[in-house]
């Protein structure tokens, strides 16, 4: 596998040598500071270039970068709307391991594309001097937020709501239906709950990753080992588990949540759990368990 600096010279070299290439940037983790440098991130690069078309004419150009296993071009498949407008992008794995999301930008949008930039952002060529202020990388918009009390509200309605859903497709032995619903609108509610406790402990001061990857580290290892549980869904007996230890540690977060921020913890946690536990009885009574 090719280094960091080896690739990172590669990307430099080929917008060094291409015209076309006015502009050459760096995105995403590799220039957070605050993760963990490892092998297995992704080289996100973008040229502003003058000519999309001879670039997108074909692939060829891609040889450069080293032989490939597989490449996806999302913004040229059919099954998944493209999502980047005039930006074409090239997905690609090398037979060394190494990973390059490549995305190529009409150099008119560069404003843009800094006005909109999530602020992981490295200017690493600028041919023309189009940027004229310093850009530093920075992951403050990915800092969990306070939340304000009516989203407070609309988190747990969500969670206590769709909980019904996950009774309802166990109460049919809807196995896929229930287990979509916990991972779809269920789940990311307490996780969400998550996420805002541990704003709170930490005075909003970080980010806890994509998918909440980094939340080991700011919750206890009992919260944790419980949370890790509620992912065995194997069988409608653990999804009952499942869907009542999610419960649990719903109502430990939220409660800590509304108690620290001054919010009212909804009522209604009390009568939907009624309702759930009488569909749960009824199961058990039907199935002879």
């Amino acid at each position: 596998m090719r280094n960091r600096q080896e690739m990172m010279n590669l990307g430099m070299k080929f917008a060094q040598q291409n015209e076309k290439v006015r502009l050459f940037t760096l995105e995403g983790s590799l220039t957070n500071s605050n993760i963990p440098k490892d092998e297995y991130q992704d080289y996100d690069f973008s040229y502003f270039v003058t000519d999309m078309d001879f670039f997108k004419k074909s692939d060829d150009w891609l040889e450069y970068f080293g032989k490939r296993i597989m490449m996806q071009k999302p913004e040229a498949m059919e099954l998944f709307p493209a999502e980047l407008g005039n930006w074409f992008s090239y997905l690609m794995i090398f037979e060394d391991g190494t990973k390059i999301d490549l995305t190529l930008i009409p150099l008119e949008e560069y404003k843009d594309y800094f006005k909109n930039s999530d602020g992981l952002v490295e200017v690493l060529l600028d041919k023309d001097d189009l940027i004229q202020e310093s850009v530093i990388p920075s992951d403050r918009s990915y800092h969990i937020q306070k939340p304000s009390s009516q989203s407070f509200d609309d988190c747990c309605n969500e969670f206590w709501f769709t909980a019904t859903y996950v009774a309802k497709g166990l109460a049919r032995k809807e196995i896929l239906f229930a287990i979509d619903i916990m991972n779809g609108p269920f789940r990311p509610n307490l996780l969400t709950m998550l996420r805002w406790k541990v704003g709170i402990e930490t005075n909003y001061s970080l980010s806890i990753g994509k998918s909440d990857k980094f939340l080991k580290k700011y919750v206890s290892d009992t919260t944790w080992d419980t949370l890790l549980s509620t992912y065995e869904m194997g069988s409608y007996e653990k999804l009952w588990d499942s869907l009542y230890t999610n419960f649990d540690l719903f109502r430990e977060a939220s409660r800590h949540v509304a108690e620290r921020l001054g919010y009212t913890y909804p009522d209604y946690d009390e009568k939907v759990s009624s309702y759930i536990e009488g569909i749960r009885q009824k199961y058990f009574v039907t199935n002879g368990t």
